[in-house]
């Protein structure tokens, strides 16, 4: 049986949670592999609505969950969040949950830095949460991270701790902060150690097992490829890999175990934060998509920004991500429309593009072109199939998967499960 990766297509916020919801009641396991408790996604069942921002999301269904080795951990983040889930009657236990050992943790000298330093930032804010997230992949990849394993080795953590002073003293002092405070920092890993401990192991060998069983596993991203470190809009990112490919190298399986990737994409575009987006609508379109599609940040409450859907990046990120299908969500914001509009390409200082370029400079100066259709009067809302979809909103799902080059293999009329037009199976294959 295919296992599936779920990854965002634009800038995150696309509606992955839905998605991943629906497809986890029929997964063996679900994989969180990158990302922190900066990810949000947004549940619905019946009249029950759950927000995750660091747990996988078939934790909701009772599916097995892990958190791969390719997250950072705020350790208190995640008490809070299964104390949250536990009181709406979420059952969460080691035999439904897990989380790798190598994990590396996000400290609170992790958020002092990060806030630190976006405030200092001025006009250049990138836009974080806040949260920590970037600083300690930064500790990572320095070699200096406190991990999930060390917790159950606080009497040997001294020379960690030596490395980590020696990069953060240096950095506190230049904001005028003082040292980290050695003791309690220990003091807090000790009162929280036991309780992530409980849920720790090496994932990599039980997903192995999984999967050896033949059981479907299904991968779960957080933010979208327009957020990836290496393939987003630099320096407007977030601090990993937000690709298909990290969920190999974030769980622990090969490549081979990614299967089917489905690509979430909203049939107009959003962004939160900083950054270039050249469809953004300063109007009173942007201001309708933004209210209809209830436009609001899941972590922050931020209001997103909105415009129409742009081909031109969505086709790149499904060349770079190896994209096999699409979910298109939020196809009923845009009912009532007398006209839709769709980026087909840019002009940059009079060349006509068809990528987007890498340089920041180049992705501000970008201006979209737009191909105009009608648009359609009758609701798409809770639709579940293509019968009873418009003509011309069909005519829109065509277009869209024409200019991306990819295929469209569900699409999603509302926040319910069952609310979604299944074209193609990306378990089946």
């Amino acid at each position: 049986m295919a296992n599936v990766t779920v990854i965002g297509s634009q800038w995150g916020d696309e509606g992955k949670g839905k998605i991943v919801d629906w497809l986890a009641s029929r997964a063996d396991a679900v994989v969180r592999f990158q990302g922190g408790h900066n990810a949000g996604h947004t549940l619905v069942v019946g009249n029950q609505t759950y927000k995750l921002s660091l747990l996988p999301s078939g934790i909701v269904t009772g599916t097995l969950s892990i958190i791969g080795n390719g997250v950072v951990l705020d350790p208190w983040a995640l008490r809070d969040e299964i104390t949250k889930l536990r009181g709406q009657g979420v059952e969460i236990n080691p035999d439904n949950f897990a989380i790798a050992d190598n994990c590396a943790l996000i400290l609170p000298f992790h958020r002092d830095l990060d806030a630190l330093r976006e405030t200092a930032a001025g006009a250049g804010k990138i836009g974080t949460t806040g949260r920590g997230i970037g600083p300690a992949y930064e500790d990572k990849v320095g070699r200096r991270a406190i991990r999930v394993c060390d917790l159950a080795h606080l009497d040997h953590l001294e020379p960690q701790i030596d490395r980590l002073t020696a990069h953060h003293d240096a950095l506190r002092a230049g904001f005028g902060e003082p040292p980290i405070d050695r003791e309690r920092l220990l003091t807090d890993l000790a009162e929280i150690a036991d309780y992530v401990l409980d849920y720790a192991q090496p994932v990599w060998k039980r997903l192995k097992k999984v999967r050896k069983a033949g059981a479907r596993i299904l991968f779960e991203g957080a933010q979208g490829v327009l957020l990836d470190i290496d393939h987003g809009t630099y320096p407007f990112v977030t601090s990993s890999n937000t690709v298909s490919g990290t969920a190999a190298a974030g769980s622990g399986l090969g490549p081979s175990a990614v299967g089917f990737v489905l690509g979430i994409a909203k049939a107009y575009t959003t962004r939160v934060g900083s950054g270039p987006f050249p469809t953004e609508l300063d109007d009173e379109t942007g201001q309708q998509l933004g209210e209809r599609g209830h436009e609001f940040g899941t972590v922050t409450g931020r209001k997103r920004r909105c415009g129409w859907f742009d081909a031109v990046l969505v086709r790149q990120s499904c060349a770079v991500s190896g994209v096999t299908g699409i979910a298109l969500t939020k196809l009923d914001v845009l009912d009532g429309f007398e006209k839709v509009r769709i980026c087909t390409g840019y002009r940059l200082r009079g060349k006509i593009l068809d990528y987007f370029p890498s340089h920041a400079a180049d992705q501000a100066a970008v201006e979209p072109i737009y191909e105009e259709m009608d648009g359609w009067s009758e609701s798409t809302a809770g639709a579940r199939s293509y019968a009873d979809l418009p003509a011309q909103a069909i005519k829109y799902i065509q277009r869209v998967q024409e200019l991306i080059e990819t295929p469209i293999a569900l699409v999603s009329t509302s926040p319910e499960r069952e609310d979604t037009i299944l074209i193609r199976d990306p378990f089946s294959d």
